[in-house]
């Protein structure tokens, strides 16, 4: 079984660093094709032009913390609270682990990708006993008979899983895993829905998760400073019992509205982004926006096949309606594939891990679920294949 955990303790510094044999460095793209942080709107960042009192001491900015919490209820389709926190999405998960979990309590962990494998090495890091189930990198759960006997025997305190695998460009299936946490009462379902919340049908409520996990910098296309997460009922009771006090902490959000007072002082300009990201995603309509991640990622994935690459993620998976993984060129090293794009305007993704080198990522999500803008990548791709 292939092990990353050094590296995804790592991930947030090896992350600013994927690019590290880039010949040059670049601030802004002309053809922003990555998986997040994906292009932030100039509505967006205006929102956080502004320059703003103390958020420990104004009234409005709670109002501004109710209204985006409102918005993020609407997009997640959960009536449980949403707690947002000032930091990028690895904030999330830490912050629903350490507040949930004790050492010694048991995680099943199950995985189709580097972060649903890294995920339960977080929770190995707080010392629980985790119990991974591995499906292959490009695969989707595809054996329910085989999760639903872990989940029998192990009688797990929580459940993880990632809804949308960014580096694999693969979906899994949370409904199932859901009505598998109900039949066998688990107390807590996990979800890490970063780069699936706003660019593909995400049903919290529904599927019966306890902690859906979300950020700024994918689909929301805000700049990467907030994350947020919504806690059931079942989720607070456990926080409370856990008392867990350090910064990821939960609690102090429980009543954070009610009584004015945050843990930390909350970062205004970060809340504005988000909820101005919130408003424009539900004025174009949740329905549309998802319908729009799908017609361009179908559109990425059938032209990516007609130039002769081949898609990352197996015939059976659920292919991510956000993000597309493309096996590399044959006879083209990922540094001068990326090179090339970079000379013609285009950046796109590389990955992790031991998918390094080997498949790149077109990140279709947010602003850049945009069809024409994708039209012009794929052209750039098609050119720069055709020269090597």
């Amino acid at each position: 079984m292939y092990r990353f955990s050094a590296f995804f303790y790592n991930f947030v510094l090896l992350s600013r660093s994927i690019h590290r044999n880039i010949i040059s460095i670049m601030n802004t793209y002309q053809i922003s094709m990555v998986p997040g942080p994906v292009s932030v709107s100039p509505e967006v960042l205006e929102a956080g032009q502004i320059n703003f009192g103390s958020a420990d001491l104004e009234k409005d900015y709670i109002n501004l913390y109710k209204s985006t919490e409102k918005s993020l209820r609407k997009i997640m389709q959960t009536r449980n609270q949403v707690v947002i926190q000032t930091g990028e999405g690895m904030l999330a998960l830490w912050s629903a682990l350490k507040s949930c979990l004790l050492p010694g309590d048991k995680v099943l962990a199950l995985s189709t990708g580097l972060f649903g494998y890294g995920i339960g090495s977080m929770a190995e890091s707080i010392g629980c006993e985790v119990r991974t189930i591995s499906f292959g990198f490009d695969e989707t759960f595809n054996d329910f008979e085989l999760i639903e006997k872990a989940i029998k025997e192990f009688q797990p305190k929580m459940i993880t899983m990632v809804q949308n695998e960014t580096p694999s460009g693969t979906m899994n299936p949370v409904a199932e895993i859901g009505m598998l946490k109900e039949k066998y009462e688990i107390p807590l379902l996990y979800v890490d829905a970063v780069s699936g919340i706003g660019g593909s049908v995400v049903k919290t409520d529904e599927w019966k998760i306890d902690l859906c996990l979300g950020a700024s910098q994918k689909c929301l296309s805000a700049p990467a400073s907030m994350s947020f997460l919504s806690v059931s009922d079942k989720a607070w009771e456990i926080i409370e019992e856990i008392g867990y006090v350090g910064y990821e902490a939960l609690f102090p959000f429980r009543d954070a509205v009610k009584n004015a007072y945050f843990p930390y002082t909350p970062y205004w300009h970060g809340t504005a982004q988000l909820h101005r990201a919130c408003e424009l995603l539900l004025k174009e309509g949740l329905t549309k926006t998802i319908t729009r991640h799908q017609k361009v990622a179908g559109y990425c994935q059938d032209r990516a096949m007609e130039m002769g690459l081949t898609l990352f993620p197996a015939m059976d998976a659920i292919h991510s309606p956000t993000v597309t993984a493309i096996y590399m060129p044959e006879k083209i090293s990922w540094k001068k594939f990326d090179t090339n794009l970079r000379a013609e305007g285009l950046v796109v993704g590389g990955n992790y891990g031991y998918l390094n080198g080997q498949v790149f990522r077109i990140g279709h999500m947010g602003t850049q679920a945009n069809l024409e803008l994708v039209k012009k990548a794929m052209d750039i791709i098609e050119h720069v294949i055709s020269l090597k």
